[in-house]
């Protein structure tokens, strides 16, 4: 059965409200981003899920620079994408991200919008790991990360 990602159920140990740090951004999606029929090519959503993850992280003081600094990395290890609805070159489109779970693992979930036609462009997921500066994986989120992601 395949669910939907932004309808899961939360996987934290402790509840996060349903939307913890949301941010959106917008922009007009360019013409580098479509196909020959006008629509963009779904790969590039998940350019514009980054978009979002990175704003957000950036936000809470947890951009790439200020996670090496701490001598740890993030590794995307799932991403998941429903497309429901094109975006087409010159159209508004606003991404929405939050965090969903920040324990175990980061969990974010992501709406896509087309501002233009006012439809709901694509609901995703992606799930963070957390590694020390050499590459081993690390089972919990540090508390360093989660002094900065918590409510």
């Amino acid at each position: 059965m395949v669910t939907d990602p932004a309808r899961e159920p939360l996987t934290s140990a402790s509840p996060l409200p349903r939307r913890l740090h949301q941010i959106e951004i917008e922009f007009d999606v360019p013409f580098h981003d479509v196909d020959i029929l006008g629509v963009v090519w779904h790969g590039h959503y998940y350019k514009y899920l980054e978009l979002g993850r990175t704003a957000l992280l950036r936000e809470r003081g947890l951009d790439v620079p200020e996670i090496a600094a701490l001598g740890l990395r993030q590794v995307v290890i799932e991403t998941r994408c429903r497309h429901t609805y094109p975006l087409r070159y010159g159209e508004r489109a606003r991404v929405c991200a939050w965090l969903s779970a920040i324990t175990p693992r980061i969990i974010l979930n992501y709406r896509v919008r087309n501002m233009t036609a006012g439809r709901c462009s694509a609901r995703a997921l992606t799930t963070l790991v957390t590694t020390a500066s050499d590459g081993t994986l690390l089972m919990e989120t540090p508390d360093v990360l989660l002094a900065k992601l918590r409510p």
